[in-house]
């Protein structure tokens, strides 16, 4: 069946039937002449409809001193979306570490399945390791995380890894000596008092 009239089944725009052949998520061939021929049954299609894949866009910083950039960040995460034609259903702000994988709006996100896409400005918002393995997951359930900035180089890539984990450790260290210091000071104060 010609993309046009498929289109028409389906109850779309012409433009966005080419949009979601062109990415590969309608099944179908384009014939020398350019006509565009789907082999895929509309009640297939009506399964996986587009209306039903929502957007999420995801921003994140380490700490809260750099709350205002979550704005900024998200703002410019929405813009990209709405320049490749996708309309953001939700906006996730969080606070935390790349490392702490117990950030709880992002395992929301990951755990909806009405969220098609995930969208991040770089890699290490959504994760500091792992995040091909993420990827991989979403792609075997037919979704996708989508990183808006990929310039890094393998050598930037290795460089943040690194400083990732000695700034991990490092503030474990740092936690357990503060943990320690402030015990032994409440120890202190119980004597002191007679308790």
């Amino acid at each position: 069946m010609k993309l046009s009239s498929y289109a028409k089944k389906l109850g779309i725009h012409y433009n966005t039937a080419y949009r979601l052949f062109k990415r590969g998520q309608i099944k179908g061939y384009q014939l020398p002449t350019g006509t565009v021929i789907i082999e895929e049954p509309v009640e297939k299609a009506m399964m996986n409809d587009p209306a039903d894949q929502q957007v999420a866009v995801y921003a994140r910083v380490s700490s809260s001193e750099n709350k205002k950039n979550l704005d900024t960040q998200a703002e410019r995460l929405i813009t990209w979306c709405n320049a490749q034609g996708w309309s953001v259903a939700s906006v996730v702000k969080e606070c935390g570490s790349g490392i702490n994988d117990q950030r709880p709006k992002f395992l929301a996100l990951l755990s909806n399945p009405r969220i098609h896409r995930i969208v991040v400005e770089h890699k290490d918002r959504a994760s500091r390791f792992g995040v091909t393995y993420i990827q991989t997951l979403l792609a075997m359930q037919g979704r996708e995380l989508v990183v808006v900035n990929t310039a890094d180089t393998a050598q930037d890539d290795l460089m943040g890894d690194f400083v990732a984990i000695i700034t991990s450790f490092a503030a474990r260290l740092y936690g357990r000596r503060r943990a320690k210091h402030k015990t032994e000071q409440v120890l202190a104060a119980l004597k002191e008092n007679g308790g």
